[in-house]
């Protein structure tokens, strides 16, 4: 069964930075479109970033320019570099992948989820 790991979340002050790791487990066919959507309390869910398998990329308005999403070369695994931290980017971000599909769009319908890691931006 494939899973989603996640990690690296924490607490940081504003202006702090942090990265987030995503590596999917278990036997998985192909490199799929994956990417991270965040949710805060009161908020509506919100995409962040999104990776194809190919590399290209997309980014949330809120996030573009201060945020950077990676991919492991030929695998399963991603990464998002957190820069310039502000307090509303307080969440949980949560991975997903979308099997069997290597482009966008990254939908949260009928793709993976991740638990989730809890990001907070606190002076």
């Amino acid at each position: 069964q494939v899973q989603l790991v996640e990690s690296g979340g924490g607490t940081v002050q504003p202006g702090g930075s942090l990265t987030l790791s995503c590596a999917a487990s278990g036997t998985v066919d192909s490199i799929n479109v994956m990417g991270w959507y965040r949710l805060a309390p009161g908020k509506s869910r919100e995409f962040v970033a999104g990776i194809t398998g190919t590399g290209e990329t997309n980014y949330g308005r809120p996030v573009k320019e201060r945020f950077t999403i990676t991919r492991e070369n030929g695998k399963n695994a991603i990464s998002l570099q957190m820069n310039d931290l502000r307090a509303e980017d307080t969440a949980i971000y949560h991975c997903l992948m979308r099997l069997g599909r290597s482009g966008f769009p990254l939908s949260t319908s009928g793709s993976l989820w991740g638990p989730g890691t809890q990001v907070t931006v606190s002076s």
